[in-house]
């Protein structure tokens, strides 16, 4: 699974001044709604966010993969973001997370959503494509640490 199938360059949000998880899967949901214009932003919202009341999507080294499944589309998008400052996102290391891949898939394409999830972490695992992400100063260059 190659991330530019996921993520479009106007889904890459750089430094984004956020002091909260909730505020955080808002402007994962706000983005998200732009695109898909026929699912209503709440609807998104509320798939993030039950989701995370399973367990945190953080994984740690300061990352974190919110998802959820959405019904009444067959789109899958990917919002991609860092932040300005870590915020607390319950990760499982403990620490806070600044660099978010959100992924929101129709509730029908469940094993595709698993093999994204595992591109998108294996990609995020990579220490040359982190060390480009901490360093990108705008959205174009975040979205080409991500996508090269």
């Amino acid at each position: 699974m190659n991330i530019n199938q996921l993520l479009t360059q106007d889904c890459t949000l750089c430094a984004v001044s956020i002091s909260s998880k909730k505020r955080l899967i808002e402007i994962i949901s706000h983005t998200a709604a732009e695109i898909l214009q026929d699912i209503p932003e709440q609807d998104i919202l509320d798939a993030l966010l039950h989701r995370e009341r399973l367990g945190s999507t953080g994984i740690g080294n300061g990352i974190a993969l919110p998802h959820g499944r959405l019904l009444n589309t067959d789109k899958t998008i990917a919002i991609f973001l860092t932040t300005d400052e870590p915020i607390n996102f319950d990760a499982i290391d403990n620490k806070p997370v600044s660099i978010f891949f959100a992924l929101l898939v129709p509730d029908n394409e469940c094993n595709n959503h698993l093999k994204s999830l595992a591109a998108v972490a294996e990609k995020l695992s990579d220490k040359a494509v982190l060390k480009k992400i901490k360093s990108a100063q705008n959205s174009t260059e975040l979205y080409q640490a991500i996508t090269e």
